[in-house]
């Protein structure tokens, strides 16, 4: 049998899900809550946090929990995070499969890509990415080798970046990005849910250490409808 609190966090997820609650929109109190589900309000606070581990969810002082919209992820435009760092609210709903892990002497674009010579060797990986278990991101990754010399699949299925700074001590300092909506190739039908959609948002990043050198050319395929792309811009005078 379940427990009160996961029963609790099972009915307010299944009516975020539907729409009952809206984006932007509060939960109701605590004590709303206490009532509706005859239960106490440490149970109630139980659920709450689990809804918020969950992504489902931000609690803000003073003013409640206020829903969020669990069908796209805010993606920020200048800022440099890993998949990992990104979906850290929404444990349990995330997954990501490594399609691609290999050793290869760099074609063409990818020496172009990376400004290296064909001697250079590159690890290429590609990585799916799953929210509620429909494939809504692809990851194409190229990296120098020498600076990433014992790169392994289950390292590429946690974080990249995790390992290249906490374990390699590097610093990954800025990236250059391009953003363009493009027509879904052969390979995004096979590995991405794509549905209906005749259009996927690709993000482009030449990806830099703190000495400037040039370490890593991602491309990452995005579904349109599932996430948003953020900055914050300020005019200058």
């Amino acid at each position: 049998m379940k427990k009160k609190y996961i029963y609790i966090y099972d009915s307010i997820a299944e009516k975020v899900k539907n729409g009952l609650y809206q984006p932007g929109k509060l939960l109701p109190s605590e004590n709303q809550l206490v009532k509706e589900y005859s239960t106490s309000r440490e149970t109630i606070r139980k659920a709450l946090k689990l809804l918020s581990e969950h992504g489902y969810i931000q609690k803000i002082q003073g003013k409640g929990s206020v829903v969020l919209d669990i069908n796209k992820v805010t993606f920020p435009v200048s800022g440099l995070v890993s998949f990992k760092e990104l979906a850290q609210n929404m444990e349990g709903r995330v997954s990501t499969d490594v399609t691609t892990f290999q050793e290869i002497a760099p074609d063409e674009e990818v020496k172009k890509q990376l400004s290296i010579t064909a001697e250079e060797m590159v690890w290429k990986v590609g990585r799916v990415r799953k929210i509620d278990g429909e494939k809504i991101i692809y990851d194409k990754d190229y990296l120098l080798k020498d600076i990433v010399p014992s790169l392994t699949k289950e390292i590429c299925a946690d974080s990249i970046y995790h390992y290249v700074e906490s374990v390699l001590g590097l610093i990954i300092s800025f990236a250059k990005k391009e953003i363009t909506i493009e027509k879904p190739s052969s390979e995004d039908k096979e590995l991405l849910d794509l549905d209906e959609f005749s259009s996927i948002v690709v993000v482009k990043n030449h990806v830099y250490l703190d000495d400037t050198t040039l370490f890593q050319y991602t491309e990452s395929r995005h579904r349109p409808d599932k996430f948003k792309f953020v900055d914050f811009a300020r005019r200058n005078h």
